[in-house]
């Protein structure tokens, strides 16, 4: 059978390598050995393959009888279609098994295990899925007889054809294409499973499977609506990690490598991709566990959908969750907010009296100085709190709008307001269970411990609404109840909310931990229902005029006073003695960030060595920065080609371009990764004092990166496609 292979590629090469080149890679190839899984017949296998490619190259005549049959096809592929016989000579002359139409090679059985792991080791893993699957089909003795070679091959076949699902599901994971990178892993991962072989690539499939759960999920419920399937796919792998978890804080392990405070953050970013009916129905479920994060959320699902669905007894029921809470957390202004859209004025302004909430507080109380209590700026407050941190969050809530005038107006919420007990019925029950929380800490087994009554200024460090989860990736949200099931307290600068009088997002909040106990809710008449829309309405004119007219009072003022221009904002501190920046000193080593490989890093790496490998070959043969970016066996090839060059009176400069940066980083060695990059290089050599002909050479090379005392360094780097070469015209 003919395999997609040229000799080039088997050894890495370029079209232009010198004869020592062709020495190295050939000698570098033989050395490394595939993974420790392979049986010895197939390191062989591909060794026999390697041979091959270099006898042919090490041999002056054949190898330019077949660079003019590789030239011939990169140039003209379609070509020796129409005169085939052009090239059956050449085959002929030099008795090289290739085919001229695909650049292939033509292997006998025991060979195809070493083509499909060489195809594996040059990332083509297609390539191994189309040829090794039709091996791995004949599954009942009988057959196996008539393939013994087949069957003395299997094991490695199924190892190359699994390993190739689990490269090509880290590709596509990275592209960001994560079902696609499930159901390659799931490939290999149950072909190892049926085979019942290498337990260790079983387990190293299963774990990249759980670390790629969070993607999946959150590719799924991103869907479009008109994707229900997938959405509910995503649904019930959300809820087999909550499982496994124990909840949204659940100490339990899911093999995600997310900590607490990750899946926090996961589940933050996760909440707008859901409906208000589905986060309802997802957080009073987990709120049962008990959950004091899943109960907050809870909180904030039901009063926004007792709002927009004109259901009160869901706001309602939010408000005796909030009570669960309250005798810990100082969720007063959250009651507040809850007894205002029951139409429970009275005691919607005794519970906001008691919150510690001294930014809001003073917004409310700015925006109620004309009214003999403080239900006009809670009105607007309510409003804005509900547009700006409630609705956000939820996928169809987006849109929005916040009208208490159009909530009390509808007949029956009003029919429900009117059904409600009176305050009189609920007034002392109330006032006992709204007295000044004291603070607690959770341990880690969550055994409540009573600590000093304290002021607890919590609404900052409670509402879990807030700016987009992407643009904060902490779940500020929600992490204060995760910080205080680990007995640490909240700075009360943290804990404070900023109103925002131009209705953007206000800051937002941690919800607390629960405690069992529930108040009863007070009513309002008949009557007071439209006191309270006529005291909406008037409170709302009478800001907006008085808004006016302090700020034209204040503008006239100002300009009067102050006409000239300021600095707005916050200034920078620069001195004259110390540049802005640090600057890097120009003699020194090559600096790159610490942590995990990105592809960032990685063009700089690529940039930084082919600077490198600029001045090392340029006409000061300077080799010194050699050792800053790579290692061995790279470092001493390229040693040994300056020392050539500057022997023989040669030197080049070059140009380089460098595109489509890739980086694959391994999950189990942090010190290793490789990257791809599309390298253009233009080549002007001087020799003897005499300019040769410039050359212009695309390529697509791979770079092996180690890292070595926390830098990254090359190690190998070996050339994966040609893309194209031409010579130029000299200068």
């Amino acid at each position: 059978m003919r395999i997609p292979l040229d000799y080039y590629r088997i050894l890495g090469l370029p079209l232009a390598a010198s004869d020592e080149q062709l020495r190295q890679a050939y000698g570098d190839r033989i050395v490394q050995l595939p993974r420790r899984e392979y049986s010895q017949a197939a390191i062989a296998s591909r060794k026999q393959l390697i041979e091959e490619a270099y006898v042919v190259l090490s041999d002056r005549k054949e190898r330019r009888a077949y660079d003019r049959l590789y030239l011939a096809h990169a140039y003209d592929p379609d070509r020796t279609k129409n005169t085939p016989g052009a090239t059956e000579n050449q085959a002929e002359a030099i008795d090289i098994d290739t085919d001229t139409q695909s650049l292939s090679i033509e292997i006998v059985q025991k060979e195809l295990v070493g083509a499909l792991l060489i195809l594996q080791e040059l990332g083509e893993y297609e390539q191994v899925l189309k040829f090794g699957r039709p091996y791995l089909v004949h599954k009942n003795s009988a057959e196996l007889e008539e393939y013994d070679e087949i069957a003395a091959d299997r094991p490695d076949v199924v190892l190359t054809v699994s390993l190739a699902c689990l490269e090509l599901g880290r590709e596509q994971w990275q592209q960001g294409h994560y079902e696609n990178a499930a159901i390659s892993l799931e490939t290999g991962l149950e072909l190892l499973a049926r085979e019942n072989l290498f337990p260790s690539v079983q387990a190293e499939i299963q774990a990249d499977l759980y670390k790629l759960r969070p993607y999946r999920i959150l590719e799924l419920i991103a869907l479009s609506d008109d994707k229900p399937a997938e959405r509910r796919q995503g649904l019930e792998l959300l809820q087999i990690i909550l499982e496994e978890r124990g909840g949204i804080d659940g100490p339990g392990n899911d093999h995600s490598g997310l900590t607490i405070d990750d899946f926090l953050r996961f589940i933050q970013q996760l909440r707008n991709h859901l409906t208000v009916t589905e986060q309802h129905k997802l957080f009073e479920a987990e709120s049962k566990r008990p959950s004091a994060v899943a109960t907050y959320l809870a909180v904030y699902a039901l009063i926004a959908r007792g709002f927009t669905q004109r259901q009160p007894a869901l706001i309602r029921q939010a408000k005796q969750m909030l009570t669960r809470l309250g005798k810990r957390q100082d969720v007063h202004l959250e009651q507040s907010l809850c007894a205002l859209l029951l139409g429970q004025t009275e005691e919607a302004s005794r519970t906001l009296e008691m919150s510690q909430e001294y930014q809001a507080l003073a917004f409310i109380r700015e925006k109620s100085q004309d009214s003999p209590d403080l239900l006009p700026g809670l009105c607007l407050y309510s409003e804005q709190w509900l547009q700006n941190e409630v609705f956000p969050h939820f996928r169809d809530l987006i849109n929005q709008q916040a009208s208490l005038k159009d909530y009390f107006a509808d007949q029956e919420v009003q029919a429900y307001l009117e059904a409600l007990p009176t305050d009189a019925e609920t007034a002392s029950e109330s006032s006992r269970n709204n007295r000044s929380p004291d603070s607690v800490r959770y341990n880690s087994d969550s055994t409540v411990k009573n600590t000093k009554p304290t002021p607890t200024p919590a609404y900052y460090a409670r509402t879990p609404s807030e700016t987009p989860i992407v643009s904060h990736p902490a779940a500020e949200r929600v992490d204060g109840i995760n910080q205080s099931k680990n007995g640490r307290e909240q700075p009360q600068r943290q804990r404070k909310r900023k109103p925002n009088l131009a209705g953007k997002t206000a800051q937002t909040t941690n919800p607390r931990n629960p405690v069992p106990p529930r108040i009863r809710r007070r009513a309002l008449h008949s009557g007071a229902i439209t006191r309270l829309l006529w005291t909406v309405f008037g409170s709302l004119a009478g800001i907006l005029v008085f808004g006016f007219a302090v700020t034209t009072t204040f503008g006239w003022i100002k300009n009067l006073f102050s006409p000239a221009p300021t600095l707005q904002g916050e200034q920078l501190s620069i001195q004259i003695n110390q540049p802005p920046i640090n600057i890097p000193d120009p003699n020194g080593k090559p600096q790159f960030p610490d942590g995990p490989l990105t592809q960032t890093t990685g063009r700089e790496i690529i940039q930084t060595w082919l600077s490198t490998k600029s001045t090392a070959l340029g006409s000061s043969h300077d080799a010194s920065g050699l050792g800053q970016i790579l290692t061995s066996p790279a470092i001493k090839q390229w040693q040994e080609i300056v020392q050539q060059n500057k022997a023989s009176n040669r030197y080049r400069n070059y140009e380089h371009t460098v595109q489509d940066v890739t980086v694959d980083t391994s999950q189990t060695d942090k010190n290793h990764a490789a990257v791809e990059a599309t390298v253009t290089e233009v080549t002007q050599y001087f020799e003897g004092g005499q300019t040769k002909k410039p050359e212009r050479e695309k390529i697509r090379v791979k770079y092996d990166l180690v890292r070595v005392d926390g830098a990254w360094r090359i190690r190998e780097m070996s050339v994966l496609n040609k893309i194209s070469f031409l010579h130029l015209e000299a200068q």
